[in-house]
């Protein structure tokens, strides 16, 4: 089994870059706020959030109060300094646990590094964090499978259950997906959204 401590490492040594690269962009952004206007609430959960920047700053903006979590340790310690105002946790969401509840979930561009064998039981992870009525986002590859690419001189590694594992996973989650989008078409790569019902 892959091995996630590599990606963290991976994304120490361009921490500093990536933070310079993101901090200003708008990337996801659009999905964000589209998610943000059908969410209710105040406690929002970032997996995979990074040095922190546009998706911590809109959610704030939002009334949010954000706390995140990345695999890299250099990330974190850059989101603390960023938003000194939010809870930030170097984890790997594989096996982190919280007893907390959160209105709005997102992972942008993170669980797809997991292994291939964690990702069902991350996103019921994610999906049993949410509140009723709480909103989970998160980008996926559309293939099933795994591959790694390098990228900076690094390997680094994807994976996913695709698009009709997805669905299926959400929904038996008790999830109703209401948004899905092949975002940046022709790249492989889906924007969902899901909403927690009350059963």
């Amino acid at each position: 089994m892959y091995d996630t401590s590599k990606t963290g490492k991976n994304y120490d040594k361009i921490a500093v870059w990536w933070h310079e690269q993101h901090k200003d962009s708008a990337y996801g952004v659009n999905a964000l706020k589209k998610v943000l206007s059908m969410c209710g609430g105040s406690r929002a959960l970032d997996v995979g959030c990074g040095s922190g920047g546009r998706f911590v700053l809109t959610m704030q903006s939002s009334g949010f109060a954000v706390t995140g979590i990345d695999v890299s340790e250099k990330m974190i310690e850059l989101a603390k300094v960023n938003h000194p105002e939010s809870i930030f946790y170097h984890a790997d969401i594989c096996t982190w646990q919280t007893a907390e509840k959160y209105d709005l979930i997102t992972a942008w561009d993170s669980i797809f590094h997991l292994p291939l064998n964690m990702q069902e039981p991350v996103i019921k992870k994610l999906c049993s964090m949410l509140s009723v009525n709480g909103l989970l986002m998160y980008t996926f590859g559309d293939a099933v499978g795994e591959h790694t690419d390098t990228w900076h001189d690094e390997e680094f590694y994807y994976s996913s259950i695709g698009i009709e594992g997805n669905m299926r996973l959400l929904m038996d989650c008790g999830l109703t997906p209401i948004h899905l989008e092949l975002d940046q078409y022709p790249q492989k790569h889906v924007c969902v959204m899901a909403v927690k019902r009350d059963v």
